[in-house]
């Protein structure tokens, strides 16, 4: 049997008509794709689902054994939307009555939608795909049309407008900059916006921002300690390299004239490691209490503070020992203390952790 698929990965059937996919069987998808041209005539899916059914009628006429069906993912992101995918051919899989080999024939609407065929190749084999293309009249009104539906799309708006804007102010600044006998300032700033802005959108930088931000509020409105533990930690971090460079200027006021780089490293190491310190145990015991509030806490994350501890102190001797504050034995004492703190810290937490997975496995043995 042949299963004429069609895709709509961002699921405009399901947001625009309200129906319930995945859609099974002609009269079925005849009513989707009906129901998707009404709701909105310009959208290219609904071109994908007729194609579909003429692809089945034209089989069908010619008595070969053939089924349809609409496929749908979501506008969540192309992740989500191939896993849905997936689970929706899963279940137009399991409704066909048919004790013949199944073999698809995708249908889509362009090469977004065609992401998602090794997801369905994994589940049935594919024997091709058909591409619909919409034949449209190449003149001047419909190259109107076009460069209208682009610039009211927003995405479209900042990816190629701005860009486009900077260079069209060029000419300009730099009209303005040769009045000033700036000319090199306003050609700059120019070329440096432009480049900022390429860079942003090539990294991402808008949407890892949005993240952030949407990430916060949701820490604040979940009630986390990690956003707070951040927080402070951050004023922490500030306060130690503000003392670090006071350690080092005071330094460099009694010593009456330049230090060598590896002591200047060592005051500002000095002077600043013990808020550092703070700030890193801080944020592990944010961490800490959120993972204990969900449920997810493991031994090993109390190494955390203790770890950072240790780091303080063997940072803390050895920058203390290079501008002549403490001795060598100093030294060897805080080395010695610190890797042992690390090591019993460790060992601690593994024990413990051993001994309650064997606990729950008994517990479990003797309720069996």
């Amino acid at each position: 049997m042949l299963l004429v698929l069609c895709v709509d990965l961002d699921d405009d059937l399901g947001r625009k008509t309200g129906f319930s996919t995945p859609v099974i069987g002609r009269d079925a998808v005849e009513d989707a794709a009906i129901a998707l041209a009404t709701a909105d005539p310009e959208d290219s899916d609904a071109n994908v689902i007729f194609q579909g059914l003429h692809i089945y009628d034209d089989l069908d006429s010619r008595d070969e054994s053939v089924a349809v069906a609409v496929v749908t993912g979501n506008d969540e992101g192309d992740v989500k939307a191939n896993r849905e995918v997936g689970d929706e051919v899963d279940t137009v899989l399991a409704s066909l009555s048919t004790s013949e080999d199944v073999t698809a024939l995708v249908v889509t609407d362009g090469a977004q939608d065609e992401s998602v065929i090794p997801i369905i190749r994994s589940r049935v084999p594919i024997d091709g795909v058909r591409r619909v293309v919409v034949r449209q009249a190449q003149n001047l009104e419909s190259m109107y049309y076009t460069i209208k539906q682009v610039l009211n799309d927003p995405e479209t708006r900042g990816t190629v407008l701005i860009p486009l804007g900077i260079l069209l102010l060029i000419y300009p600044l730099a009209l303005i900059g040769t009045v000033l006998d700036m000319p090199g300032f306003f050609l700059g700033t120019t070329s440096a916006l432009l480049g900022l802005y390429l860079i942003s959108r090539g990294i991402g930088l808008g949407e890892r921002l949005d993240a952030g931000v949407e990430r916060a509020r949701r820490s604040l409105y979940a009630g986390r300690t990690t956003l707070l533990a951040y927080v402070v930690a951050a004023a922490l971090f500030v306060i130690g390299g503000v003392s670090g460079v006071n350690t080092l200027e005071e330094m460099e006021a009694s010593a009456g004239g330049d230090l060598g780089v590896p002591v200047q490293l060592a005051a500002l190491v000095f002077g600043s490691i013990r808020w550092i310190a703070a700030a890193g145990i801080t944020t592990s015991l944010g961490q800490i209490t959120d993972e204990y509030i969900g449920g997810s806490l493991e031994w090993r994350y109390l190494n955390a503070p203790f770890y950072v501890l240790a780091m303080a102190i063997v940072l803390h001797a050895v920058s203390a020992f290079f501008i002549d504050e403490v001795g060598i034995a100093y030294v060897a004492a805080a080395l010695t203390g610190g890797t042992l703190l690390g090591i019993v810290s460790t060992l601690t937490f593994a024990v413990a952790e051993s001994r309650l997975s064997e606990g729950g496995r008994q517990v479990d043995g003797a309720s069996r």
